[in-house]
């Protein structure tokens, strides 16, 4: 019977178990690589670890710029309907 409960240095092991083995397919697709496959794979990883970051620091600017806004026009629309709303007189 497997126990769930194990202990926090089996869970190490077998994280590094996972790290190596992971590391070593890395390894063997890495040296079986061309070279212009090798340059076109870390043109790609530079792109996507410099383009990605950028692209989602601009997403998240605009996205916070586009609630500001929202949130300043209404409240100056609030603000003017309250100002300029007719009075109501009964006769």
């Amino acid at each position: 019977m497997k126990t769930i409960n194990r202990s926090i240095g089996d869970v190490f092991r077998e994280v590094g178990r996972a790290t190596q083995q992971v590391t070593r397919s890395f390894m063997r697709a890495l040296s079986r690589m061309s070279w212009p496959a090798l340059l076109a794979s870390c043109i790609m990883m530079a792109l996507l670890l410099t383009i990605l970051p950028l692209a989602l620091t601009l997403f998240a600017v605009f996205l916070l710029l586009k609630v500001a806004i929202a949130i300043i026009a209404g409240y100056n629309v609030s603000k003017r309907t309250h100002e300029h709303a007719p009075e109501h007189k009964e006769h």
